[in-house]
């Protein structure tokens, strides 16, 4: 009996330190971080359309643009922390459930897993260059990820399974597009702390920047999808490399400007979500 006490309040306790401060700071740290890291890549992509970038528009160029500025070392490290947040943030929601009326359900809480997979190793990645061993963060996304898909080709079914995941990726982007037309992220935003002019931000940047980052998606799932079916790994494109792919269409670098300065808009949505998110 009494263990039974014990390992309850053992989980109250725990469930209650995740729906704390602590979380909460976690997770406006986490959304700050990944603010940054969509303006740097937006700013970047900017100045290829205009012909005056010399850097990779993706995270490691984003790493190495923070470490040129004053103090760039202390911002890789603050950079990294916030990004460890993000993750613990992500795994708090699927161990405990995340706000709202149905975030203890199956279907909020294996996303968040899938979330905290994927900011701990970005976050592992950052803190990686910062500690000045380059790692992942460093790295070109086109060549990570025409190695990887050449890597999962090579396993049985491998071509069906980069198919399957370039598709899963191109509905992802899409549903991210339509959430944002939709503006659902009124949901969980603290909507009554907002003035008129913040909700106009809100609106603006969160339409804009989801709509930007949802076509990014969709068209770096098409390429994968595409590599899939011709057999090709080389056909697979990192970040840079899809927005890049904007400026080959009829539209010329336009196109690329309008994902770039998307990109930036969602970023700043990061920064409005860290201040006035439900967590």
């Amino acid at each position: 009996m009494n263990a039974r006490v014990l390992a309850r309040n053992g989980r109250s306790g725990a469930r209650r330190a995740a729906n704390g401060t602590a979380a909460e700071g976690a997770a406006r740290a986490g959304l700050t971080a990944r603010g940054v890291i969509y303006l740097l890549v937006g700013i970047l992509a900017l100045q290829i359309a205009f012909g005056t970038g010399n850097r990779q528009a993706d995270r490691g160029g984003a790493l190495a643009e923070l470490a040129d500025k004053p103090f760039g070392a202390v911002l890789l490290w603050a950079l990294g922390a916030g990004l460890v947040g993000m993750a613990l943030w992500r795994l708090s929601e699927a161990l405990f459930g995340a706000t709202g009326k149905d975030g203890r359900t199956a279907k909020k809480r294996l996303p968040a897993a899938a979330r905290c997979v994927f900011y701990a190793f970005v976050a592992y990645s950052v803190l990686a260059f910062a500690a000045g061993s380059g790692g992942s963060g460093s790295g070109s996304s086109d060549q990570q990820s025409r190695d990887v898909t050449a890597r999962v080709m090579e396993v049985p079914a491998g071509r069906w399974l980069v198919g399957v995941a370039g598709a899963a990726i191109v509905v992802a982007g899409v549903v991210i597009g339509v959430q944002a037309l939709r503006r659902s992220y009124r949901k969980k935003m603290k909507l009554g702390a907002l003035s008129p002019r913040a909700r106009r931000l809100v609106d603006v940047t969160g339409v804009g920047g989801g709509v930007a980052r949802g076509i990014l998606f969709a068209v770096v799932g098409a390429f994968a999808v595409r590599a899939a079916v011709d057999y090709e790994p080389e056909r697979a494109k990192g970040l840079d490399d899809t927005l890049r792919s904007f400026a080959d269409t009829p539209l010329g670098p336009w196109l690329l400007v309008c994902v770039a300065a998307g990109l930036v808009l969602f970023g700043v949505f990061s920064f409005a979500l860290a201040r006035w998110r439900r967590v």
